[in-house]
C-alpha cells in the first residue's frame, strides 16, 4: 500500500505557535469589566475522504516526523495520529479545531503539477490531529493542545498571559488555576472565580479557581 509523503511534496508542518500548542491565553483578575464572546466557528465544507483521495482528509492518519509528516494507512504500524477535522485556509481565519485536539498540522498549498500524482491541487489548510494512543494533551487537564477548555489548568507566565500545564502536577510548572466553567460574559461566572481566562468559541470567558 502506497504512502503519501509531505516532505518535498506537501509540507505538513506542526504549528509552532505558542498560543496554540501551549494554551497561552490572556487573562485578567476578577475585578475587571465583562468580556464579549468571539464569533461562532464556521461550518467545514464537505471534502472527499478515504486514503489517498485528499491529503490528510478526515479519518486518515499520519506518522510523526521531525520536520514533515507522512500520510499512512491507519492500520500501519507507523500510524501515530488521526485527522479529526480538516479545513481549508489558515488557522487564524478558519473554524476552530475540536476541543480535545492534541495538535494542529499546517498544510501548505501545492499546484496541480506538483502534487504526488499531478491529478489535483492541494489547497492551503490545516488538520486537527488526535494521537492514536495516550498521552492526549488536548484532553481536559492534559496540559496542552491548541485550545484551552473547561478542566484545563494554567499558571501565570507574565505580561498578562497564562499557559496550560497538567492538572496532575506532572508538567514543568505546577498548576495555579483550573478553568471550571465557560460562559458568555464574566457576570455569569461563579462568585468564587479568581481569574478570567480568554477562551475561543461562543463562550469565550473561562472562569478559573485557585488550586
Amino acid at each position: 500500500m502506497r504512502e503519501r509523503c509531505s516532505a518535498g511534496v506537501v509540507c505538513a508542518l506542526l504549528m509552532l505557535v505558542a498560543a496554540l500548542l501551549t494554551g497561552c491565553q490572556a487573562f485578567s483578575s476578577a475585578a475587571e469589566k465583562d468580556d464579549t464572546p468571539t464569533s461562532t466557528p464556521r461550518a467545514a465544507s464537505t471534502r472527499p475522504s478515504g486514503y489517498g483521495a485528499v491529503f490528510l482528509a478526515v479519518d486518515e492518519c499520519s506518522s510523526f516526523g521531525t520536520t514533515s509528516f507522512t500520510e499512512v494507512p491507519c492500520t500501519s504500524e507507523r500510524a501515530a495520529a488521526r485527522v479529526v477535522a480538516r479545513f481549508d485556509g489558515t488557522v487564524g481565519s478558519g473554524p476552530l479545531c475540536p476541543a480535545t485536539t492534541d495538535f494542529v498540522l499546517h498544510i501548505s498549498q501545492q499546484s496541480p503539477g506538483s502534487d504526488e500524482d499531478g491529478d489535483g491541487a492541494v489547497p492551503q489548510g490545516y488538520a486537527c490531529m488526535r494521537n492514536l494512543e495516550p498521552p492526549h494533551p488536548g484532553d481536559p487537564g492534559g496540559g496542552g493542545g491548541p485550545r484551552t477548555i473547561v478542566g484545563d489548568c494554567v499558571y501565570g507566565s507574565g505580561s498578562g498571559q497564562v499557559r496550560e500545564t497538567a492538572c496532575d502536577g506532572s508538567g514543568k510548572r505546577k498548576p495555579q488555576y483550573e478553568v471550571v466553567k465557560a460562559v458568555g460574559k464574566r457576570a455569569d461566572c461563579p462568585a468564587a472565580t479568581a481569574l478570567y481566562v480568554h477562551l475561543e468559541g461562543p463562550r469565550a470567558v473561562g472562569c478559573a479557581r485557585r488550586v
